[in-house]
């Protein structure tokens, strides 16, 4: 892990803060399993997310900003990355101890359970990613690798192109694959590279974790502004607390395709623009240094329009500022823990130095 970036700050995390993104973690798994928000979501989502697995989705990450008010929800990601980073930043070096060997098998296993009804074991599992020797992240899916086959897993990893696969399943070099653990950012499974997984993901030929479904109900940002929305949410049976909690952790998020173009880019130094459904990061704009040729070529229809939330700032020992960002990783309504991402620069990144995966002390 020594080619990552593991930054020696120690992010302050008040307690009151910390409840409340556990709240909304679990509050955002209320609403996923609802049957009357299902429904009320359904009308924007693509073929592939309503087909309901049974299974809930591995290593969800929530990321917040801080602010003098409490946490702010910028985003959920469920390809989110960095989970071993985190915990080498927190507790050192990481190793297979059995209080993690534990989580991992409870975790996987029920994910199998979930999809298969239990009629065998796990055996093989891909993790998944575009051209993964050339990601960020390539050494920590290697740390996967080494966790789960010492709890009984075969694991490789795998580039879409790497598998042959259609409705009757997915195979990696002749061996039929039961589980893939996907960060690939083809959220949707819409992209050719990725049509013969989703021919096996609708026929139930391979558990696909995290999956449409998922992303569909929770990290989809269109989901923000329904959850922005105090009467709708009010009429899926939130109680008052609730949508309390909804209305004040989470940024004014609204559709470009909703809006005024004019005032908006009156308006762009307070905001930032997200494509709805791809690649994170990647396609976020922050509307202070956007052009007017870029905003332009932006799809209405496909733009998250959110009020801009900064993030927090520390300073290390020589006085350098960074910024920061907390990412809350869960499975299903539990949190499996908790770290700092500090950066320099317009979105996070694993490029600065004295930057990377921070742990957090509360405070």
């Amino acid at each position: 892990m020594d080619s990552l970036p593991i930054s020696p700050l120690r992010v302050p995390l008040k307690k009151d803060d910390l409840h409340q993104m556990l709240e909304l973690l679990r509050l955002s798994w209320k609403l996923q399993r609802s049957a009357a928000y299902q429904k009320l979501v359904a009308p924007e989502l693509p073929d592939s997310a309503h087909f309901i697995s049974g299974n809930a989705g591995v290593m969800m990450g929530y990321d917040f900003h801080l602010t003098d008010d409490g946490p702010r929800l910028i985003e959920i990601n469920t390809n989110a990355g960095g989970a071993a980073l985190a915990l080498h930043a927190c507790h050192g070096e990481p190793v297979l101890t059995p209080s993690l060997e534990r989580r991992l098998k409870m975790m996987f296993e029920r994910e199998w359970l979930d999809f298969s009804g239990g009629t065998r074991p796990l055996r093989t599992l891909v993790i998944l990613d575009e051209k993964p020797e050339q990601q960020a992240l390539f050494s920590e899916m290697k740390r996967f690798v080494s966790w789960l086959e010492v709890i009984g897993i075969e694991v490789h990893i795998a580039d879409p192109s790497d598998l042959v696969a259609d409705d009757r399943g997915v195979s990696l070099a002749g061996k039929m694959v039961d589980m893939i653990y996907n960060r690939h950012c083809d959220f949707y499974l819409e992209d050719a590279s990725m049509a013969g997984v989703r021919s096996a993901y609708l026929a139930r030929s391979v558990c696909l974790t995290p999956n449409p479904f998922v992303y569909g109900h929770l990290a989809d940002k269109r989901r923000l502004i329904l959850w922005g929305k105090a009467g709708e949410m009010a009429e899926l049976g939130l109680n008052e607390a609730e949508v309390q909690l909804l209305q004040k952790i989470i940024p004014r998020s609204r559709l470009l395709a909703d809006l005024d173009s004019e005032q908006i880019w009156t308006e762009r130094k307070k905001l930032v623009l997200k494509p709805v459904a791809r690649y994170g990061s990647k396609g976020v704009l922050l509307g202070k240094g956007m052009s007017r040729k870029r905003f332009a070529e932006l799809d209405p229809a496909l733009t998250l329009v959110q009020d801009l939330v900064p993030p927090s700032q520390i300073a290390d020992a020589d006085g350098n500022s960074f910024k920061v960002d907390l990412r809350l990783y869960a499975w299903r309504d539990r949190s499996l823990g908790i770290a700092a991402r500090v950066y320099q620069g317009q979105v996070t990144n694993l490029r600065t130095v004295g930057g990377g995966f921070a742990a957090v002390t509360l405070v």
